[in-house]
């Protein structure tokens, strides 16, 4: 398995805005940010895709989810509302092979979703 952005990361041998982290999960700024607010979520433990989920993996996922709706209440955008996405896949628009929730929010959102310039 190649060796990501995201495992420099996580052993913070590249600089993020972290935001929140715990033994399983950490939760950071993107760089290249979709809207005012736009914080990835990933596992610690690498998982390719969300096809490549096993049964035993509910328990991270929902532990994501919460620690996106933590944030958003922390950033103040959950009373607003936001988006949470999973991409999966070339097609589905994934970039980088581990897994990783997209919280989105700070403006309304459109069904399209373009970068912020």
């Amino acid at each position: 398995m190649e060796e990501t952005v995201f495992d420099k990361i996580i052993r913070r041998e590249i600089p993020a805005d972290i935001v929140f982290e715990s033994d399983e999960i950490i939760a950071f700024h993107d760089i290249h940010p979709l809207a005012p607010v736009h914080v990835l979520i990933i596992p610690k433990r690498r998982i390719e895709t969300v096809d490549d989920l096993g049964d035993g993996d509910a328990l991270l996922v929902g532990k994501m989810v919460l620690v996106a709706r933590n944030i958003a209440r922390d950033l103040n955008i959950s009373r607003k509302g936001y988006k949470l996405l999973f991409r999966v896949g070339q097609d589905g628009g994934q970039e980088i092979p581990h897994i990783h929730l997209h919280l989105i929010g700070g403006a309304r959102l459109s069904e399209g979703i373009r970068p912020v310039r």
